[in-house]
């Protein structure tokens, strides 16, 4: 890990430059906000495209039985191709995260995996699952809010993200709509915040705002403005958390001196503490591989300019389900003055059932590394409650039925029945031959009539045929499906 170190967050080392098409690519370019806009990956044939370019013709054999089959280049493609057709969210791969993927071994990379999904690895869905597992559209008094917990609420500003996380809680809202789940998205709206504001306004319990969605990268710097000046304006609203992937996925943002959203939110946390109140970014990375000296560099200035910056991880199979990788991952978040907040159990969400974990390994690893490391370095290992129960500590279930994986806990701390009922998290169950056999069967039929990945293990397959489409021999840079996200919402009232 030292030596990893060494060369990605001391020496300034051009580790875009591996890619082909990068080669050339000056670190000024790199950190570039519109550079990485530009490049950014967003539908099959841009991916195609660069995998041909970035992959070597054979590929090392996987650990994972289910991809044995991929060796080659070709293989690989054909696979993630699929599997977008499959898959609850759409791809947004930034030049920052497609640099920290080892393309030479993709297939048991811990980046690759969070990001780009490969059909040969999707596993059957848990029959548990829904959509909305946490239940927020339960728990939201008006679009847009979700208010669970007395003191504080979530404030969900828009649907787009930077990049688009395999495991993503939110799948049911956020990105554009797939061939697997067709979604309503929530860009940018005065008149949307407008009743979110005057909720809050009159709900004085409230004291601790995050403002996430999607993602508040994706807002514009007078959109941050507007948000976080008129949430500090409201007597009872303490604390502010804008919540945000960009340090992790598009880091040279926060030093690109052309860019003013970095500006932005220093000028909000200087201005909130001014008034006695915290305004602070929280992040999300989730393996050491991530990090770069970019990523140094962007949390250092923030760091100079007083801003708090903490870090929420999401225990993934594969990826840093293990005591050294969640070490080396603290470890270096606290190096470059990130406070290590969360570690998360993975959510039940639709398709990435191969990225879950059994919520013994979780509790194991919270065990296994407190004491290794500073108290104030050490995360709270927690699991957010499908149902709508909020966060609990992983290791304060009330029951365990080891037979079906099914762990029983309460939320006293929430109000009315919810605070009386109990909540109910499945692990994982072991994959069998016969039922992995089915699901690629049903697959093959779902890829050849466009159902989705939901409706795999539901129903009958009854959609009629589409027409097969295949990549033009002429590439044509497909635009963005929201070209208006970094707009601000002045104009979209």
């Amino acid at each position: 890990m030292q030596n990893r170190l060494v060369s990605t967050l001391i020496d300034e080392v051009p580790y875009w430059q591996k890619i082909p098409r990068w080669k050339d690519v000056t670190a000024e370019q790199f950190i570039s906000h519109r550079w990485q806009s530009h490049y950014t990956i967003n539908d099959k044939h841009r991916l195609s495209r660069f995998l041909l370019e970035t992959l070597p013709d054979k590929l090392g054999a996987s650990t994972n039985e289910q991809l044995k089959n991929i060796r080659t280049k070709e293989d690989f493609i054909e696979d993630a191709v699929a599997a977008l057709k499959l898959a609850p969210m759409a791809i947004r791969l930034s030049p920052h995260i497609l640099s920290r993927v080892d393309w030479n071994n993709p297939l048991d990379d811990p980046v690759r995996k969070q990001f780009l999904p490969l059909r040969s690895g999707i596993v059957p869905d848990h029959e548990k699952l829904t959509l909305d597992s946490l239940h927020e559209q339960a728990d939201s008094p008006v679009p847009g809010l979700v208010h669970r917990y007395p003191g504080r609420a979530l404030f969900l500003a828009t649907s787009i993200c930077p990049v688009y996380c395999r495991f993503c809680t939110r799948s049911y809202a956020v990105g554009p709509k797939t061939e697997a789940n067709d979604k309503k998205p929530q860009r940018p709206s005065l008149a949307r915040w407008e009743s979110i504001f005057r909720h809050i306004e009159k709900t004085p319990s409230l004291q601790d705002i995050v403002v996430s969605g999607g993602d508040s990268f994706f807002l514009s710097p007078k959109d941050l403005i507007t948000i976080g000046e008129r949430l500090l304006a409201i007597p009872h609203i303490r604390r502010i958390r804008f919540a945000s992937k960009g340090l992790a996925v598009a880091p040279g943002r926060f030093l690109d001196e052309t860019d003013p959203w970095t500006d932005t939110l220093i000028a909000l946390s200087k201005q909130g503490r001014k008034m006695g109140k915290q305004v602070c970014l929280h992040t999300h990375i989730n393996h050491a591989n991530e990090i770069t000296w970019v990523t140094r560099k962007a949390s250092n200035k923030l760091f100079e300019h007083g801003v708090i910056v903490r870090n929420q991880s999401v225990l993934l199979k594969g990826v840093n389900n293990s005591r050294k990788a969640l070490s080396d991952l603290i470890t270096t978040l606290a190096d470059i003055n990130i406070q290590p907040y969360y570690i998360y159990q993975c959510d039940m969400v639709s398709g990435i059932e191969d990225l879950r974990t059994p919520l013994a390994e979780i509790i194991d690893l919270d065990v296994e590394l407190r004491g290794t490391l500073s108290g104030f370095m050490m995360p709270a290992f927690v699991v957010d409650l499908p149902g709508g129960g909020g966060k609990r500590l992983v290791s304060t279930y009330k029951k365990h039925d080891a037979a079906t994986g099914v762990y029983v806990y309460t939320a006293p701390g929430l109000e009315g029945e919810k605070g009386e009922k109990e909540y109910f998290y499945h692990d994982p169950k072991p994959v069998e031959a016969r039922a992995l056999e089915e699901l690629r069967q049903q697959q093959d039929r779902a890829l050849e009539q466009g159902v989705s990945l939901q409706e795999l293990n539901r129903s009958p397959l009854r959609t009629p045929p589409r027409p097969q489409t295949s990549m033009p021999d002429t590439w044509v840079p497909q635009a963005d499906p929201f070209p208006e996200a970094t707009q601000s919402a002045c104009s979209s009232r």
